[in-house]
Parts: structure tokens; sequence; C-alpha cells
């Protein structure tokens, strides 16, 4: 695990202040794959007391960008879908896991399961990348 991309896209994860905010934990990262999970917490609730959509979202986003960033270039989303399955609720742990598909010169498509606890979808995310010519930034932001 200490190749140059996984210390890479643990740079990148010491800067990604959004998914720290969020409680992320990375469980696992290597090019092309990537396991992220989350505890669902009361703040992180819609109005119908089930886990906000988008808090989902940025679960497998954050997996999707871990797995397609794997060289000394930044790689982005340049599209993402997600198709919700079942709700979940305060407490409840989420593993996003994500995988490379394909890969052709600076575009990939990856695909993302969200699971709970008992290992049970509860959302698929497909996201394509877009490799750009931005260098990865030198240090993180305090």
């Amino acid at each position: 695990m200490n190749t140059p991309s996984h210390l890479g896209n643990r740079a990148m994860m010491q800067r990604d202040r959004a998914s720290a905010a969020l409680g992320m934990v990375v469980e696992h990262s290597e090019p092309g794959s990537a396991i992220v999970s989350m505890l669902i917490r009361d703040d992180m609730l819609n109005g119908f007391d089930v886990a906000h959509g988008g808090m989902i979202f940025s679960l497998a986003d954050t997996a999707f960008a871990i797995a397609c960033n794997d060289d000394h270039h930044v790689t982005l989303a340049a599209g993402a879908d997600i198709t919700f399955l079942k709700p979940t609720t305060v407490g409840q742990t989420l593993t996003a896991t994500a995988v490379l598909r394909t890969k052709s010169g600076r575009s990939g498509l990856y695909d993302v399961r969200v699971t709970d606890e008992h290992n049970v979808p509860v959302a698929e995310f497909r996201g394509r990348s877009r490799t750009t010519n931005l260098a990865t930034p030198p240090r993180s932001h305090n």
C-alpha cells in the first residue's frame, strides 16, 4: 500500500475538508478501487428523519475520487448518477465501495455501491472521470 498513488490519495484526503467534516474513514485505497465508510449522524438527516441523499452521494463521490486519482495529475468528476435503493437513518454506518469499470485515455467509468452495516445495498452510483492537466496541490490547507 505504500505505492506513490496510495500516498497521493492520502495527501488528497488530508486536504479534503468536506469528507473530514462528514466523518468519512478511508478503509481501503489503491489505484482503481477504494472503500470509504461514514456513520450517519443526526445532523445528516432530512425532514423525514432519513439520511439526506446528498450525504450518501458525498460518501459515494469520495470513494469515486480516491479510486480515480491514481497518478500525479488531478482527476475530477465529469458527471455522476445515483440511484437510492433503501432509506437509512441515524446510527447506521454506510460503506461505499468504488471500482474502476473501464478507462480510455483521460476518461474513466467507475461504479460505487453503498451498503449499510448489514451489507444491504442502499445506493448505486456511477461516476465518469476526466484526468486534467492540473498538478496535484503541493500541501494541505490548515
